[in-house]
């Protein structure tokens, strides 16, 4: 191989430009060239990349997001698409494509791949939702995000007699909430994955409150309901001055952490040297702290990944 490239796609995330600097310069110490799409797949199908080499790639490894930028293509998802990002590797002649995204970029990498083209995904979602890999990019750096202003909320909580229901991100997946309760000392746990008895929360809310506990923190997946319903419902039953903070976006945000940094660059660097092996068509994952790779077909027909029963319990069992 003499030419490879790299895109990122779907949501940011930290990590993602230690994973490119990490390609690149693999790459560059194998006499490769690597070019990177901009704006993911909407790049590739207008063929706008920039040449990665040691000087655009150096300086970005504790910058948060992506500096090639990301997007959502609804025309890549059409069959025409595809073909015209395809002809575009070719007439590049680019001869792996390295994607970095969660389960709908993933998707367009396995489409890739039944075309015929040599593609490695490796996973991107700060919800931890993607199966055959214990974590994905950009996880723990959300999740030390998320605590350091739970930590903060929960001292306003203290100092008013308040509940806190505190809104994270995990559309269909509850690992954030659940660990960031356990994480945070936090009453209650509310996931998608569990259907809420809210009267049930109400009545061991107003026993800790009979105790002389008359704070509480709930933390809350933003797919599992709606945060103000569930205020009202405790304000209504308990009489606590219940709040609701949604942290949104800044959750994605900010310099990676040492784990994602290092987790990056395995990713990175092993996405290389598996295309350059003959290796395609499928996702890096970690597990047991050792890297893996798992067919992309696996991953996009594989389903969700299940969120652990042990961490739902211990979040529940602490939360007591």
């Amino acid at each position: 191989m003499k030419r490879l490239a790299i895109l990122t796609s779907g949501g940011d995330c930290s990590g993602m430009n230690a994973t490119i600097r990490a390609a690149a310069r693999t790459a560059i110490a194998n006499n490769i060239e690597m070019i990177g799409y901009r704006k993911g797949y909407a790049g590739l199908l207008k063929n706008e990349y920039i040449v990665l080499n040691s000087r655009t790639v150096s300086g970005i490894l504790q910058r948060g997001g992506t500096f090639l930028q990301s997007a959502r293509s609804a025309e890549f998802r059409t069959e025409e698409g595809r073909r015209k990002a395809l002809d575009n590797l070719r007439s590049e002649k680019v001869e792996g494509l390295i994607v970095i995204g969660g389960d709908g970029s993933l998707n367009g990498a396995l489409a890739l791949d039944k075309m015929g083209f040599p593609v490695i995904g490796i996973p991107a979602s700060i919800d931890n939702d993607i199966a055959y890999t214990d974590m994905a990019l950009g996880v723990d750096t959300a999740l030390n995000n998320i605590i350091y202003a739970v930590d903060c909320i929960k001292d306003t909580a203290s100092s008013h007699d308040r509940a806190f229901i505190v809104e994270v991100m995990g559309r269909n997946s509850g690992y954030l909430a659940s660990t960031t309760a356990v994480a945070t000392g936090a009453e209650f746990a509310i996931v998608p994955e569990v259907e809420l008895d809210l009267n049930e929360m109400c009545h061991q809310l107003r026993q800790r409150y009979d105790e002389g506990r008359t704070n509480a923190l709930i933390i809350m997946a933003e797919g599992a309901g709606r945060a103000q319903e569930v205020a009202d419902g405790i304000k209504n039953a308990v009489g606590f001055e219940t709040r609701v903070t949604v942290l949104g976006h800044y959750q994605r945000g900010g310099a990676p952490s040492v784990f994602d940094r290092l987790l990056a660059s395995r990713f990175g660097m092993k996405s290389v040297e598996l295309l350059l092996a003959g290796t395609k068509g499928v996702m890096i994952g970690l597990a047991a702290n050792s890297l893996t790779v798992t067919p992309l077909e696996m991953i996009v027909n594989g389903g969700q990944k299940k969120l652990s029963d042990d961490l739902l319990h211990m979040a529940e069992i602490l939360g007591i």
